[in-house]
């Protein structure tokens, strides 16, 4: 059974924020769409049974998120509860990717599929601009550590940034390559579009049209109907466009969870949430649990229609 909004939608992915918690101060940040709040944050069973109760409605995709999901200490701990959940068939991680030459082994072993690793730049000194840390190297020797891992594929997320990293493509198109990994160029999401985006925002339509000439076969991608380029000689390139995109709302698949317990049905909206903490502490059972999902899937609504 797939659960749908009332626009026909499935729900089929539910992507967890840990922990708001971050060691990076990455300029471009949007936390999820949550309002920053570290005051709270859901516990390892507690993440389970939400999970488990997503599962229940036809969810078997879940991404933990953060913050940085790898400052839980509990972290493998709620991979593995969460791989144990019958329906639950993939499961991966965005990660900044500090702590992922650490972790990665024991997050394979504990069930996590795959992982999606922020690299802006290839350049230490860009890198350290735009994330306040000086961990180029340390973030490099993660995802190499997290191939020999397993943990594949690797998706490089790169988000552009006007007079930043445009020059950067075809750099980290080889560099992609050579090192098998997948590329994401992400275009900047600012809900507000305020002078911060107006600076740095840069369409990727011109962008993707040479990516298009360059490529040997082009793979069409059901969520969100995104398009993977497998270039000539065997990059891959994939194009994440979310502004003003109406193709993008109208293939949405997820549904998110904050880190303080909240269903958050669309990402540039805080007006529509629905409580599963305060509920669940209250002691609900796992009916009142689904009862408010549903809710919260029929709050969904195109945020670009």
């Amino acid at each position: 059974m797939t659960i749908r909004d009332s626009f026909g939608r499935p729900v089929e992915n539910l992507r967890v924020s840990v922990t708001q918690r971050c060691n990076f101060k990455c300029i471009y940040c949007h936390r999820e769409g949550q309002l920053l709040d570290y005051s709270v944050e859901l516990s390892a069973e507690e993440i389970e049974r939400i999970v488990r109760v997503a599962a229940s409605l036809g969810v078997y995709g879940v991404k933990l998120t953060g913050g940085e999901p790898l400052l839980r200490k509990d972290i493998v701990d709620i991979v593995r509860r969460i791989s144990g959940i019958p329906g639950i068939r993939d499961i991966s991680m965005t990660t900044n990717g500090f702590f992922l030459k650490e972790y990665a082994r024991q997050l394979r072993e504990a069930g996590l599929s795959r992982v999606n690793v922020s690299l802006d730049t290839l350049d230490a000194e860009k890198f350290k601009m735009i994330t306040g840390v000086d961990a180029h190297e340390k973030v490099i020797e993660g995802i190499i550590e997290a191939s020999r891992a397993g943990l594949n594929p690797i998706k490089i997320n790169m988000v552009l940034l006007r007079g930043v990293n445009c020059d950067e493509i075809e750099d980290m198109v080889k560099f992609t390559g050579e090192h098998h990994l997948t590329l994401q160029l992400i275009e900047l999401e600012h809900p507000s579009e305020d002078s911060f985006y107006m600076k740095y925002h840069v369409s990727l339509d011109g962008i993707e049209d040479e990516i298009r000439e360059k490529s040997s076969k082009i793979i069409i991608r059901s969520m969100h109907h995104r398009r993977k380029y497998i270039l000539r000689g065997g990059a891959e390139v994939e194009f994440v466009k979310p502004m003003h995109n109406t193709e993008f709302c109208l293939h949405c698949n997820r549904i998110r969870l904050t880190s303080d317990g909240k269903l958050k049905p669309c990402l540039f909206r805080n007006d529509n949430l629905v409580d599963l903490l305060n509920p669940m502490r209250d002691g609900a059972s796992d009916e009142r649990l689904r009862d408010l999902f549903i809710e919260a899937i029929n709050r969904r609504k195109p945020f670009f229609m």
